[in-house]
């Protein structure tokens, strides 16, 4: 990301606007344009520029192009812009380079691993919408690898745009009394309509790994150990290759810094032990595989790492014999020969809900509740849960759990609330949310229109007729 100029007397000096700009002939200029001039002969040039900078929020420019590409990606609330994109896409393009700027300034962070797996996931997802990678490669007209290299900044500072937000908000709380003058003067037809809930208990059962598969991993991580040793190759080229962790993979296995507690407890044990970045560790198993790890730095309570995660094969017989034993389970249940609650605290395998009769939980940054929405429920429980009854036990199933290991399960539906108009009785919490989102979004529009006032913003003319969402752009 580029490095921002401090704030001085909170004015931050402004860079020329610029456009540039092809000749009819066969080479091309590029064409300066300062503040002044901004608007001089911006029709006859309309046919000829290929990019320009349209926007000036501090010293970090705004392209056309970029505009152009958010355009495509779309609004991300849904709305379609609420038909002003011409003037809302900018604005928002501006409204990030101030939540960056400050991000700098509070030294907010995001690690690689982060990034890449989310540019990972944002590749998958064009690649789905499109069909195929060559399709992709094909509407962007650049290699994958090009793509990839592209979407990095952009989504680190999606990151950091989030993380800064967060940091804005995060001592903003409400109390039930507060909750309860809100919705006092609401009218009926206001309130928030509440979509379907459902409470689900789930039971899993990992199939077992064949020692020979287990053997297979270690040997093959071993090997990769006595090639590094060896000199063979680095460290960071075996994990670009082999590790099958894709949120750092392509990082040559780097983490980034991290704190004991955001690792896996087996992990952190070993890799908090290491002392010489020229020495590999042993063999780590963790939940999400087995693992060599090599040091890279370590600052105060954070270390950096990189490692190669390899996962063993689960085998069709494996997961048809899990299969057979949870649908054994699921029918003594049903024959009443003990509860499903009883079972989870015996026989599943779910570290996250076999203290909880097997109840799943979803986590927000603002609650933590039995009550989940379909879509925020893993897609293979969804799918089995949507056409059962309260009470119901499912037939065996197969998932991939938030940890990416395949697992066997079977699920209870203990309830479902069907959609209806939110109540301060029934649902405290929903109400709860929408005050807190509210508080929230007011509290960083008030940022954001005081940034403005201390920040200098350029923009082309076309825009002086726009109706912006956030005051003061225009001075």
């Amino acid at each position: 990301m580029k490095k921002y100029i401090p704030y001085i007397s909170s004015l931050i000096v402004a860079a020329p606007l610029f456009a540039v700009a092809v000749n009819s002939g066969l080479g091309h200029s590029v064409s300066l344009l300062d503040s002044d001039s901004l608007s001089v002969n911006v029709d006859n040039r309309k046919q000829s520029v290929v990019d320009e900078v349209v926007w000036i929020v501090g010293d970090e420019p705004i392209l056309k192009s970029d505009i152009e590409v958010a355009r495509l990606e779309g609004d991300p609330t849904g709305k379609d812009w609420d038909g002003k994109g011409d003037c809302r896409i900018p604005e928002q393009l501006a409204v990030n380079k101030l939540f960056l700027h400050q991000a700098v300034l509070d030294s907010v962070e995001v690690s690689e691993s982060e990034v890449t797996q989310g540019v990972e996931q944002r590749i998958n997802y064009f690649i789905q919408r499109l069909g195929s990678r060559e399709a992709l490669e094909q509407s962007q007209n650049k290699s994958l690898t090009q793509i990839r290299q592209d979407m990095r900044e952009e989504y680190k500072n999606l990151l950091l745009v989030q993380r800064m937000q967060e940091k804005i908000v995060e001592n903003i709380n409400v109390s039930p009394a507060e909750v309860r003058d809100f919705f006092r003067n609401v009218p009926e037809d206001s309130l928030p309509l509440v979509p379907t809930m459902v409470e689900v208990q789930i039971l899993t059962n990992a199939p077992k790994i064949e020692q020979e598969e287990i053997n297979r991993v270690k040997d093959e991580l071993r090997s990769y150990t006595e090639r590094v040793n060896n000199g063979e190759t680095s460290f960071s080229t075996l994990a670009r290759f082999y590790s099958q962790d894709p949120g750092s993979a392509r990082q040559g296995g780097e983490l980034g810094y991290m704190g004991r507690g955001m690792l896996d407890p087996a992990f952190a044990a070993v890799a908090f032990n290491l002392t010489d970045p020229s020495k590999i560790s042993k063999i780590v198993e963790s939940d999400f595989g087995y693992h060599i790890i090599q040091l890279i730095d370590r600052r105060g309570d954070k270390i950096n790492c990189r490692h190669i995660l390899l996962k063993p094969r689960v085998s069709d017989v494996s997961i048809e014999n899990a299969k057979c034993r949870l649908d054994s389970i699921a029918n003594d249940i049903r024959e009443g020969k003990f509860t499903f609650d009883l079972a989870t605290s015996y026989l599943s395998d779910d570290k996250d809900t076999k203290s909880n009769n097997g109840l799943m939980v979803n986590s927000s940054e603002s609650s933590r509740t039995s009550r989940f929405r379909m879509q925020d429920l893993p897609s293979e429980v969804a799918q089995i849960v949507d056409t059962m009854k309260v009470g119901e036990i499912s037939k065996a199933f197969q998932m991939v759990n938030d940890r990416g290991k395949t697992v066997c399960a079977i699920v209870k539906l203990k309830s479902r609330i069907e959609a209806h108009k939110a109540t301060i009785t029934e649902d405290f919490q929903v109400m709860k949310d929408v005050v807190m989102a509210k508080e929230r979004q007011e509290t960083l529009q008030k940022w954001v229109e005081n940034k403005i006032k201390n920040t200098y913003v350029r923009m082309n003319p076309d825009y002086d007729g726009c109706d912006f969402e956030y005051q003061g752009w225009i001075k």
